[in-house]
């Protein structure tokens, strides 16, 4: 896959959900294969997902490195997901993977993460209007 195909998946992805309400976001072609995403999504309750990735396509999707943190309106951490390597003396058994938790502040275990399925997750949470 090329990485023009894949920014179009991501488009498409943000398009698709019923809850976004707001969109921004930047492509960045760093070759055939590689690219770079930075994004802010807001939603139908006013919560607010930004995010980044540097991908590699070439022969699968691998998201070299990966922030998702989504937020309150006020800016406050709901919950994180990265694969950034600043917990390796944690003993996390995903590591690098993991998800920050706003409410208690803890650190915890997590499979590798991807867009869709943070909107999966935020789509659990937020309220369609009625």
């Amino acid at each position: 896959m090329r990485v023009e195909a894949y920014f179009a998946d991501v488009r498409k992805t943000i398009e698709l959900s019923p809850i976004v309400s707001l969109s921004n976001v930047s492509y960045e072609k760093r070759g055939t294969y590689e690219g770079i995403i930075r994004g802010r999504v807001q939603f139908v309750d006013n919560t607010v997902l930004e995010w980044r990735e540097y991908v590699d396509v070439e022969t699968n999707v691998d998201r070299l490195m990966y922030v998702y943190q989504y937020m309150t309106a006020s800016m406050g951490l709901i919950f994180r997901y990265d694969n950034t390597g600043h917990h390796k003396k944690s003993g996390l058994p995903t590591y690098p993977h993991h998800k920050h938790l706003g409410h208690t502040g803890s650190v915890v275990p997590s499979d590798p993460m991807d867009l869709k399925n943070v909107l999966q997750e935020i789509q659990s949470i937020v309220e369609l209007p009625s």
